[in-house]
């Protein structure tokens, strides 16, 4: 490979890898200019206004849909988060309750078939109820923890809307002279080339966007669903949730639902126990089947590429290596494509 080549492969990883963690703002920025591009357009064209008049009454419409939908959407989760932690004490009360008449039957049990066994059992319990509390402190120090953090991280988060909103505007209103701007920076003879490479992005980009949308609505709507046939209380909030986890590759759905399954069997409800094991193994297998396929088929990978660039993302980078990694591998392609990266391995 020649030494030209491999460098622009390194800048090019260092670009993006930058662009995914420091310059997030400027790239949610940049693929939200590109999907109103055309709104924008329609506007100038329609009501015979230059751009930047077009401009700010498109990101204006977008931020008040925008922001309007997510506290609508707020207020109606809010409004079940705090009906469910007023009755929280409650359920926790009911909690311990079932257990340890689950434990009493089970101990009374084995105290018939054999008091070694009932011994045990009491031993494992009491060893069990240790473990739990110091778990439960630990939890509870995360909780605390994870709470002074987001209270620390809201001055952050208010800057990094701030810059979004205002490089969405500035990257909107200015976006042909931007464009023509990256372009100068190559000869004549590569710039149709580039064009080629970031008009193929584009299309991956809302591609993998539009992709993630129905992998996530599949997970809501299916937990919604299972959650009004099981007749679940909150059914919105908790759906919601279960959505915005099973994002997550840390936790996934199996941190929601199988603990309230154990906990609703411990419960007696084995109806609830037993639908919420099946709907949790319906949400992971159909996600992990639809995964690879949906995306790849967004963002023009094979399912073993994406599926491949998913993980090794994740594993090298996290969860932002969950866009990172199929973003690196749909830039090398185009390059490869338009023949701007032209290379031979030989052995």
């Amino acid at each position: 490979m020649p030494i030209k080549t491999l460098i622009v492969l390194v800048l090019g990883f260092l670009f993006l890898y930058g662009l995914f963690t420091v310059g997030a703002p400027f790239l949610l920025a940049i693929v939200f200019a590109l999907f109103l591009e055309t709104p924008i357009r329609f506007v100038m064209r329609m009501m015979r206004v230059n751009r930047a008049v077009a401009s700010s009454v498109v990101c204006t419409a977008f931020m008040l849909a925008l922001f309007g939908l997510l506290y609508w959407i707020g207020v109606r989760v809010a409004a079940q988060l705090v009906e469910y932690s007023r009755m929280a004490p409650h359920y926790f009360e009911n909690a311990a309750s079932y257990f340890q008449q689950f434990v009493d039957r089970w101990t009374a049990y084995f105290n018939a078939v054999s008091p070694e066994w009932g011994a045990r059992i009491e031993a494992g319990v009491a060893e069990a109820l240790r473990t739990l509390t110091q778990s439960l402190h630990s939890l509870l120090g995360n909780v605390s923890r994870y709470s002074l953090g987001l209270a620390v991280a809201i001055p952050d988060m208010f800057f990094f809307l701030l810059v979004f909103v205002m490089s969405l505007y500035l990257f909107c209103s200015g976006f042909p002279a931007i464009r023509d701007a990256f372009l100068s920076y190559f000869d004549e003879q590569s710039r149709p080339k580039v064009e080629r490479v970031l008009a193929d992005l584009r299309q991956s980009v809302f591609g993998f966007l539009r992709a993630q949308v129905l992998l996530s609505a599949f997970t809501y709507v299916s937990t919604l669903t299972g959650l009004l046939i099981l007749k679940v209380d909150y059914a919105l909030a908790i759906a919601l949730l279960v959505t915005i986890v099973d994002i997550l590759p840390v936790l996934g759905t199996g941190s929601v639902l199988v603990p309230w399954a154990v906990y609703s069997f411990v419960k007696g409800d084995l109806v609830l126990a037993i639908g919420l094991v099946v709907l949790f193994v319906f949400i992971v297998v159909v996600r992990r089947i639809l995964e690879p396929k949906v995306l790849g088929d967004s963002i023009g990978l094979s399912a073993l590429a994406t599926l491949a660039s998913l993980y090794i993302g994740y594993k090298l980078f996290g969860a932002i290596g969950l866009f990172f990694g199929p973003t690196a591998v749909l830039v090398f392609q185009a390059m490869r494509k338009v023949g701007l990266l032209q290379f031979k391995i030989r052995l």
